[in-house]
């Protein structure tokens, strides 16, 4: 008890000292903002891009090495007063001296200003550290959910940030929570999947290790998070990016708002605004979202930013603004408090004509920037703006990398397995595919440039799927015939046919093929596709590599789920790599050859057809079966493997499911235990997941409802009891009305192959 009240008096401190901080900033900012002119105002809502202040042919070309242009950026923070920069040059990946020579002309410029404000330079860092060179890439944030492991996700999260620091980047555009619900969607592996409860819980680890758990982001190894974007961006009507989405408010608010809520409640400091277009309403011009929901309802006191030169987009694509004055009135009167322009300072000159003309109010202009100023104060921009990269001497170390590799060994999940997997070290195997010897496709987009085309250049000291099954089982064990190849100077879908004769060549000396397969690299527009289906080309390859007869292993290296089940059958075995990141080559061959139990879990529903995109947690009616009278047989819900599956080399028993009570009232709770025993030979990690089902409601239930998840690690023949507690927040819909509501009546649990049901005993609204 000592220890609890301890604990518990240190925590109270320290949100005592929190409350004093942001008091004395508030007072800082107050003071400061009262000096400042319109002027000086409008430059920190502006955000350029690098290459803009770069010397080059244009403001979209730099040389190389990157060099600041002194009239450039004269122009931008002396005479315009421009309050942020971000991204890199020339779309590629800096060294830490060059990033921290950056900073300093940053900072000499800023420290001629009148005001003397420093300059916030912020980043997509979205799984490690990108755009810095010989930083410490994750598996993307798709796998880094399929691990499961909340530890994991905030080490992550926390390595990312320190190696941030020591790139002098205090504020990174990560983490994404829009929902993984369409993965025709070019930016699915940008999300934590499908799921709300799941990427909630991934997204606060994630603030929690860019942040701290404190929200201390003036700390050494701590910067400003950013939430991706608000609100409802993954789910437009085509599935291709940045096009309209229709969405009912209730949907909005039951299944894309959960996670974004649990983020700014966890203390996240910025966000970021989707792109697109909901119901016919440009999101960046919504004043209803970005306002009213934003910044009254859900109390969000951080920095609104755009998205990339979305102000103009109203303008030139939405068409809702008839020039880019107007465009940038709505924008910011909706309750933008920053533009990513990114590369002209019009914005600034329009925007002072609008506040003069009173378009603008005064009010929302001070408003914006009080909020810019409190996050430079927080960051500890005025007392220290810049960091020396030599002090940060884990950056990139053993210590980080091995962080990288655990979170792929436990992203990696185990699809299909008929007694194939694990392979015997002696065997000899055939390594095909486009796949299987590139580093560019086991990181994806976002790797040392913004489709990740660069990667080869910067990653070559690391394993690719041939070198890392090379290294484990042995050269002399392991053939390579690519059978298909990425055309690398072109856009990412095209393909180049290999000599298939020379594939069955090999194939006929081999015991086992292990088929890499899947998607090269990109992200946004350029990642839009026609055909959810894997390639043509690629299909051709497994139909001939099961010509052989030799039982194919099946590795899907890709960012979204490509439709195999035309192919499935044909192979023994099926792993889902993901985007694993640097380490994933070694992660894999791991876990081919035994020395690594495969734990990981679909956070995110397979697809079996491009006509049956539906997420576990649907509705009763997409489970018509043939059983109960349905007329459209080829209608059911059969997904090629569902929300939350992944084998393992040991098997897992599940017993003694039980409730502690079957009633819950408004104040009350239930705590729900299972016991879970590893029945196999080998030690393994399991992923303990509680659903919940409403039988019936007002408005037609989900069939069920992830609303808890451990994973637990157990020896052959252990046994542990796992405990989940249940509130009445757990039961909570949204009904038409736009209200949290819990209707009382009956609920079912389930975990496993296990169920049990209680009552709630009244209606409930929150």
């Amino acid at each position: 008890m000592k220890k609890v009240a301890l604990g518990f008096t240190l925590i109270l401190s320290m949100l005592g000292v929190n409350a004093q901080n942001s008091t004395a900033i508030d007072k800082k900012v107050n003071a400061l903002l009262k000096q400042m002119t319109l002027e000086e105002k409008v430059g920190q809502m502006c955000q350029l891009t690098l290459n803009s202040i770069g010397e080059g042919p244009d403001i979209f070309t730099s040389v190389e090495p990157y060099r600041v242009d002194d009239g450039r950026i004269k122009r931008a923070i002396v005479d315009y007063k421009v309050g942020s920069i971000l991204n890199t040059s020339n779309n590629r990946a800096l060294s830490l001296e060059q990033w921290h020579q950056v900073a300093v002309r940053i900072h000499e410029e800023a420290m001629k200003t009148r005001m003397k404000i420093p300059v916030i330079f912020g980043i997509d860092a979205i799984h490690g550290v990108n755009y810095t060179q010989g930083s410490t890439l994750f598996p993307q944030e798709l796998a880094m959910a399929a691990t499961w492991n909340r530890d994991l996700v905030q080490r992550g999260a926390a390595i990312t940030s320190y190696e941030m620091r020591a790139s002098s980047i205090p504020w990174n555009f990560s983490p994404v929570l829009d929902l993984g619900l369409d993965p025709r969607w070019p930016r699915f592996w940008e999300t934590f999947g499908e799921d709300p409860y799941l990427t909630s819980e991934m997204g606060v680890q994630m603030i929690k290790g860019y942040q701290g758990a404190q929200n201390n982001v003036a700390a050494f190894d701590k910067g400003a998070a950013c939430l991706k974007h608000f609100l409802g961006y993954s789910v437009p009507v085509s599935g291709k990016d940045r096009t309209p989405a229709l969405i009912p408010e209730n949907y909005l608010r039951e299944y894309h708002l959960p996670s974004f809520k649990a983020a700014i409640e966890q203390g996240a400091k910025t966000l970021m605004v989707n792109s697109g277009i909901i119901n016919g309403e440009s999101v960046h011009a919504s004043r209803r979202i970005l306002t009213d929901l934003l910044k009254k309802e859900l109390k969000f006191k951080g920095v609104v930013v755009t998205d990339w030169a979305d102000i103009e987009n109203l303008y030139k694509r939405d068409r809702i603004a008839a020039t880019p004055k107007e465009a940038v009135k709505l924008s910011v009167n909706a309750g933008i408090d920053m533009s990513m322009v990114p590369y002209s300072v019009d914005f600034c000159d329009y925007l002072i004509q609008l506040v003069k003309e009173g378009e603008v109010k005064m009010e929302r202009i001070d408003d914006a920037v009080s909020r810019i100023l409190k996050l430079k104060y927080e960051l500890g921009l005025f007392e220290k703006p810049i960091t020396d990269y030599k002090e940060y001497t884990q950056f990139g170390s053993k210590e980080f990398e091995k962080s990288s590799y655990s979170a792929a060994c436990e992203a990696i999940t185990l699809l299909k397995n008929e007694n194939v997997l694990p392979l015997s070290k002696g065997v000899k195997v055939l390594v095909t595919g486009p796949n299987a010897n590139s580093m560019r496709t086991l990181n994806g987009g976002w790797s040392y440039s913004w489709q990740g085309e660069k990667t080869e250049e910067f990653a070559q000291k690391y394993n690719t799927i041939l070198e890392a099954v090379t290294s484990k089982f042995g050269k002399e064990n392991v053939l390579y015939e690519a059978g298909v190849e990425y055309n690398m100077k072109g856009v990412y879908h095209d393909e180049i046919m290999g000599d298939f004769n020379a594939v069955q060549q090999k194939a006929a000396q081999a015991d086992y093929i292990i088929a890499c397969i899947g998607e090269n690299s990109y992200t946004e527009k350029p990642g839009d596709l026609q055909d959810l289906y894997l390639s043509e080309n690629q299909e051709n390859l497994v139909r001939e590599l099961a010509k052989s007869g030799k039982p194919i292993i099946l590795i899907l290296n890709e960012g979204r789920p490509r439709i195999i089940s035309r192919i499935e059958r044909l192979v023994k075995g099926v792993v889902m790599a993901y985007l694993p990141g640097n380490f994933g080559g070694d992660a894999l061959a791991d876990v081919l050859a035994g020395d690594v139990n495969p734990s990981g879990k679909l956070p995110f529903t397979y697809p079996a057809y491009p006509n049956s995109l539906i997420a576990y947690h649907h509705k009763p009616a997409e489970e018509q079966k043939k059983s109960e009278g349905a007329y459209d047989y080829n209608g059911e819900f059969t997904p090629q493997y569902p929300f939350g599956f992944g084998l393992s080399y040991t098997s897992f028993t599940y017993s003694q499911l039980a409730l502690s009570g079957k009633n819950m009232g408004k104040d009350g709770s239930l705590e729900v235990t299972v016991k879970v025993k590893n029945s196999g030979s080998r030690d393994g990690m399991e992923v303990v997941k509680l659903f919940v089902s409403d039988v019936v409601a007002s408005l037609t239930p989900d069939v069920k409802r992830l609303k808890g998840f451990q994973k637990i690690a157990l020896k052959p023949g252990e046994e542990k009891l796992v405990t989940f507690r249940l509130t009445p927040s757990d039961l909570k819909f949204v009904d038409l009305s736009n209200r949290s509501v819990a209707e009382k009546g009956e609920f079912v649990v389930e975990v496993a192959n296990l169920s049990s049901s209680f009552n709630l005993t009244e209606n409930i609204l929150f």
